[in-house]
């Protein structure tokens, strides 16, 4: 028998050592950390093209006078954004201000004060606004409130600041509300009862108590909202006017950032369009800045209370005679009687912009106006359908396996408290708090240049950058949400890791994966900011993912924007979307209904399966007792 030589040796432990770093395992491993490593990369690749694509207008025209200039002349070669910034910041302020008390107190209702037999309805409503695209909120303010104003005040134009605010507040009302509720219902029971076992009245508990328990919760949403409110592009665009002046007055034409490059982008050249993208660099710096201090709540928000909310006792405070606070609380009486007239008043507000859009646009949803024939004269929605239909496909295909793998690396194979998962983490909020006009922006430097020009296929990469926070929160939820047990009978069983995560946890969270699909399809209809310039504005039926194509949104964004005598049929494409939007959050209702049913349902067998047991126990101990007597 001959000898194995040392070079035999050596080539054999580095085929073991070959062997076993490339395991199913590890490879799978390394996949899912690149997946979740994607958002990271993203969000750098927007900072840099938007920054490299931003440097030659910052050069010619100079920093300080592009930020600090007060002319906007593109003509005459003079780009100051001054008066943008201060139309951007007066703005969100108000919105913000009138945003969050309007959904702080929709907050409030919802978990304290709506009927158990309203709550799911009222909670399914403040979703079905944060769905509704902003193009239907721009036509809705254009056309329903504008007029109003314009007849209240006197003027023959009723364009910006309180008409951009009303319809601003209104939109960013369902992501504030929505995280408030989750903070007040994170809140632990035991504050509740121990506020009322004290002698406090329930108005006085909710208002003195529980509100400034969740105050870090509501502060999150508060910067969340006013992260939507600076992004804000489509309804800004067309409510605001788009004159460049500062703002002195609440009904005089101005223009935000965001309106800005939305308005001009298209007819833009040479350094005006170097300057419009300077203006989403100056955009995205403010972003960053609002998700940090996002980050730095969420990281700082252990302690309960401070000292605008809640008191410490002093030792003075404290008296010997047990106070009655049932003779106090007039002011959170009051609060409780404001909350209803909120409630009354979000519940209106969309009941009259999904009428809005259903009586006007209803009755131009005929065969023709749909499926007919589409021309640049003469346009249809027959090329909006299959375009939106593209995008829909494309995009869910790339970001569903990026997302979900990012999800599995995050909550099956990530370390606990590791620094990489928190800064993963931090990308993937700021990759989500990024505005769709930025998106835009990208997908127009990198995606359409790297085509040769606007089509389905650019659009769609920009959209995947879109929802992928989406899947990524969503599906983690619901890995998280899989019990350990599950986990740990299928090591048990003799089953790896891998085929644990795709055999046993993937099919108990595919709720929320149906859920994080059906969010995203919403986002991609009602998507129009990033896909203007990215996938085209073409009223022609494309002829393949290499040729533009407009979405519904888009579509309507086109017919009022280029001044096309169909207004008509830009009401049916709105009246085409809420029908959708109402269809995506009656699937919502039906997909978490039929998984709690399920789930329930599979509670229930194991308790019967327990009680069984128990009984057999007990039935055999006291045959063992009858035997001994």
């Amino acid at each position: 028998m001959a000898e194995i030589t040392t070079e035999e040796k050596q080539k054999r432990s580095f085929k073991e050592v070959l062997a076993a770093a490339f395991t199913k395992e590890s490879i799978a491993k390394g996949v899912f950390t690149a997946f979740a490593a994607f958002s990271v990369i993203a969000v750098f690749a927007i900072i840099f093209y938007i920054l490299y694509d931003s440097i030659p207008a910052f050069r010619e025209i100079g920093f300080f006078n592009f930020l600090f200039g007060s002319v906007w002349n593109p003509n005459a070669d003079q780009y100051g954004i001054l008066p943008m910034i201060l139309t951007t910041l007066v703005l969100t302020v108000l919105s913000v201000v009138v945003g969050s008390i309007l959904a702080i107190f929709t907050a409030v209702f919802i978990v304290y004060y709506c009927p158990k037999k309203l709550k799911k309805v009222y909670t399914q409503m403040v979703n079905l606004l944060a769905g509704i695209p902003s193009i239907v909120y721009a036509y809705f303010g254009f056309e329903m409130i504008k007029p109003v104003i314009e007849q209240m005040s006197g003027r023959t134009f009723g364009y910006g600041i309180l008409l951009s605010m009303i319809i601003l507040s209104i939109m960013i009302l369902p992501t504030i509300a929505s995280i408030s509720k989750n903070s007040l219902e994170s809140v632990p029971a035991q504050y509740y009862e121990g506020s009322l076992a004290l002698g406090n009245t329930k108005n006085q508990t909710v208002f003195k108590v529980m509100l400034p328990a969740a105050k870090n919760g509501i502060l999150s949403a508060i910067i969340l909202g006013i992260g939507r409110a600076v992004g804000e592009t489509m309804a800004v665009q067309f409510l605001l006017g788009g004159s460049v002046t500062f703002p002195t007055d609440f009904i005089t034409p101005i223009s935000s950032l965001t309106s800005k490059i939305a308005q001009e982008f298209g007819e833009s050249s040479g350094l005006h369009r170097q300057a419009l993208i300077a203006i989403g660099f100056v955009l995205l710096v403010v972003i960053l800045i609002i998700n940090l201090a996002l980050w730095f709540v969420k990281r700082n928000n252990a302690v309960a209370g401070n000292s605008f909310f809640t008191r410490k006792i002093k030792e003075t405070d404290i008296e010997h005679t047990a106070p009655n606070y049932k003779r106090t609380g007039t002011l959170q009486d009051a609060l409780r009687i404001i909350c209803y007239v909120i409630a009354i008043f979000v519940a209106v507000a969309l009941i009259s912009v999904v009428l809005y859009a259903l009586i006007i646009g209803l009755p131009e949803v005929t065969w023709h106006n749909m499926f007919g024939r589409s021309y640049n004269s003469n346009p249809t929605l027959a090329p909006a359908f299959v375009s939106t239909a593209y995008i829909i496909l494309i995009s869910l295909l790339i970001a569903l396996p990026l997302g979900i793998g990012a999800a599995i690396y995050l909550n099956e194979y990530s370390k606990r408290g590791s620094k990489f998962v928190s800064v993963l983490r931090l990308f993937i909020d700021t990759l989500a708090g990024v505005p769709s006009i930025l998106f835009g922006l990208f997908g127009y430097i990198f995606f359409v240049r790297l085509f040769g020009g606007a089509c389905i296929l650019a659009g769609s990469l920009t959209i995947v950058l879109m929802i992928l926070p989406t899947i990524i929160r969503s599906t983690e939820q619901s890995l998280s949400e899989v019990p350990d047990s599950m986990r740990e009978a299928s090591y048990a069983l003799g089953a790896g890791k891998l085929r644990t995560v795709f055999v046993v946890v993937l099919p108990q969270a595919l709720p929320g994966i149906i859920t994080a699909v059906i969010l995203s399809i919403g986002r991609i209809v009602g998507e129009s900011a990033a896909l203007i310039y990215t996938a085209g504005s073409s009223f022609l039926m494309p002829n393949g993912i290499l040729s533009p194509g407009s979405t519904f949104a888009v579509f309507m964004f086109n017919l009022q924007n280029e001044g096309l005598e169909t207004k008509y049929l830009a009401h049916a494409a709105g009246a085409v979307l809420i029908i959708f939007v109402l269809i995506l959050n009656i699937l919502i209702m039906a997909v978490e209904s039929h998984f709690n049913n399920k789930a329930n349902n599979k509670k229930g067998a194991i308790a019967k399966l327990v009680d069984k047991l128990i009984d057999k126990v007990k039935h055999r101990k006291t045959e063992v007792i009858d035997e001994k007597d």
